[in-house]
């Protein structure tokens, strides 16, 4: 029966498959991504009638293509659109005119999460592949009326019994703000008069028995909690992530749940809720994750444009000229202008800057201009330099070795964490932490603590391999592993992590980077995606003098990677201040000051 059923969906969704989108009329591939449009969103939007939309966000997550059995389902987005088009705007000069999205709406939002399907064994049918949808995007740019558009879709059209809708409030005042548009919007709609009830605080689909209603703290939304759908607006508010945890982990029992995220950004603040999710967003755009149930997209100007130019505003708000008005930025950007208190304002709401975003010391861009190839077996015999982090022996190890060559490097790690720790680095990768491990990128050993047998086992073999001259290490994080490489005879090298001498050899790696070419990079690492993300995760300290070092207190999450990476670097460029004996009986350890 099942696979009958299957066939027939198939059969059915055949036009729907990715492999059957018709090509003719679309532009180029080279448009297509500039405008960062799929060829399936493209001929949607061509099909219908809909215009190309010329604002594309600055960072937008890939669309799910490639997921097994996925589809582009064309009429599920038309069942979105006929469902907004029975809503009424009801403010402004176009209230009472139809709910009809902007094209952009469509192309970068309402169509990519509705319109791609997989099959699902157990349900039988067909389902949304995308789970979380994360809008980011200034202010005036019709959010709420998405917001309730999308929230009354998922309780009265989605096909759902039942369908518990929930809107995310941290006060009583933000949830009028969150949930007042979404009950005008459906008590205004003549097509669900007869269908929906609109109650103070709750709105409820009586042939469904499906309700819309606001919760305002992680209780409120663990009671009783089978969510359909969850809505969370201006997410950069809520001072904890409890709230937005408590909503993704009461869909666990939908075949086809939805979380929305729309939000404005916020001033830059690390390890909050908001930031946590942007840069999450940010890093499935540059490919550093990988989660296809998860789709963002951010519009926001480039902290580097002139914030008072056409251009720099349009490319921050979509909706420019219609929602909001060339006049209304005009006049934002006067004030701002003309008073520097302004200014920050300005730019985080009106053209979607984090005014206190620090600057990355290390670019993705430089750093994959310089993969390059690492093979492995070519390394046997060769000069190496080492650098080991021994920071967190329940979370990540870290061993890098850089082998010198052509005046650049190349770079090899190995990283291990205990297997039980592979759950909880799934959580902060977006999954991504159980594919390194499959793929031997991430070495796993028993237990929930790092067996350090296992790290001295493979340092051991690296040394009869390589031609290893030093393998540096910080003295603070000594264990009994680094007194039992000593004793047999490894040419260990304590390193302090301080300023003074960590500073030079970051700045070496920043100074390779940013020198290396694709045809002839100079810090070879060969694209390892474990390392890459570590890489994008660092953040910098640095004193008045210009010193920088690696710093893990700020860093958003793991730099374990990037701190052997440095401190291997302080041994092989042989700048570092001369090296002493630590002790007059360990004539095989030297240490670095």
């Amino acid at each position: 029966m099942a696979t009958r059923t299957r066939s027939a969906a198939r059969e059915e969704d055949r036009s729907a498959s990715s492999a059957e989108v018709p090509t003719a009329f679309l532009p180029p591939a080279e448009e297509l991504e500039r405008l960062k449009l799929s060829p399936e969103v493209a001929w949607y939007l061509v099909s219908r009638g809909i215009a190309l939309p010329d604002c594309p966000p600055r960072w937008k997550t890939p669309e799910p293509r490639d997921v097994v059995d996925a589809a582009f389902d064309p009429d599920r987005v038309d069942h979105v659109l006929a469902s907004f088009r029975q809503l009424r705007h009801t403010q402004g000069r176009l209230a009472g005119l139809p709910l009809i999205p902007d094209p952009w709406q469509v192309a970068y939002i309402l169509a990519p999460v509705f319109g791609w399907v997989r099959w699902d064994e157990d349900a039988e049918a067909y389902v949304r592949i995308i789970r979380t949808l994360y809008v980011d995007v200034p202010r005036k740019n019709g959010k709420s009326t998405l917001c309730g558009g999308i929230a009354i879709y998922m309780a009265c059209a989605d096909g759902e019994q039942g369908a518990q809708v929930v809107t995310a409030a941290t006060s009583e005042r933000q949830a009028g703000f969150v949930f007042n548009p979404i009950k005008t919007l459906a008590a205004k709609s003549r097509a669900l008069a007869r269908f929906v009830k609109a109650l103070a605080k709750k709105v409820i689909h009586k042939p469904s028995g499906s309700t819309i209603e606001v919760v305002s703290s992680a209780a409120d939304a663990q009671h009783g909690a089978n969510i359909h759908c969850g809505v969370v607006d201006e997410l950069h508010v809520h001072k904890t992530p409890d709230l937005l945890e408590a909503i993704e982990t009461g869909t666990g029992s939908r075949t086809q749940p939805l979380i929305v995220i729309i939000t404005t950004a916020d001033s830059g603040r690390r390890e909050t809720a908001y930031d946590r999710k942007r840069r999450l967003v940010e890093q499935l755009a540059s490919g550093v994750l990988v989660d296809e149930t998860t789709y963002g997209v951010i519009w926001c100007a480039d902290p580097e444009a002139d914030p008072f130019a056409e251009a720099t505003q349009r490319a921050a708000n979509p909706g420019y000229g219609i929602s909001p008005t060339r006049a209304y930025l005009r006049s934002k950007a006067n004030g701002a202008r003309n008073s520097p208190a302004e200014l920050a304002a300005y730019q985080r709401l009106h053209l979607g800057v984090r005014t206190k975003q620090e600057t990355k010391y290390l670019t993705l861009v430089s750093w994959d201009r310089n993969a390059g190839a690492v093979d492995e077996d070519a390394l046997t015999g060769r000069e190496a330099f080492g650098g080991l982090d021994l920071a967190s022996t329940s979370d990540l190890i870290a061993l890098c070795w850089l082998f010198p060559d052509d005046g650049g490097y190349d770079a090899l790690w190995r990283l291990w964490t205990p297997e039980e720790n592979v759950a909880n680095l799934d959580k902060r990768t977006a999954k991504a932490a159980s594919r390194w491990v499959k793929e031997g990128l991430l070495l796993t050993t028993p237990g929930n603590v790092a067996d350090y047998d296992f790290v001295q086992a493979q340092i051991e073999q690296d040394i009869e391999t390589f031609d290893v001259a030093s393998l540096g290490y910080d003295p603070w994080n000594a264990t009994q592993l680094t007194n039992n490489l000593s004793a047999a005879g490894a040419p260990l090298v304590k390193v302090r992590q301080g300023l003074q001498t960590l500073s030079p050899p970051l700045k070496e790696v920043q100074r390779l980077l940013l020198a290396g070419r694709e045809d002839r990079p100079l810090l070879r690492h060969g694209g390892n995606p474990a390392v890459r993300w570590q890489v994008d995760n660092l953040s910098v300290h640095t004193d008045p003098a210009g010193n920088v070092k690696p710093d893990k207190a700020r860093s958003a999450e793991k730099i374990d990677a990037v701190s052997s990476l440095v401190t291997a670097m302080s041994e092989a460029m042989g700048r570092a201040p001369t090296r002493r004996s630590a002790y007059a009986d360990e004539g095989a350890e030297l240490t670095v000051i």
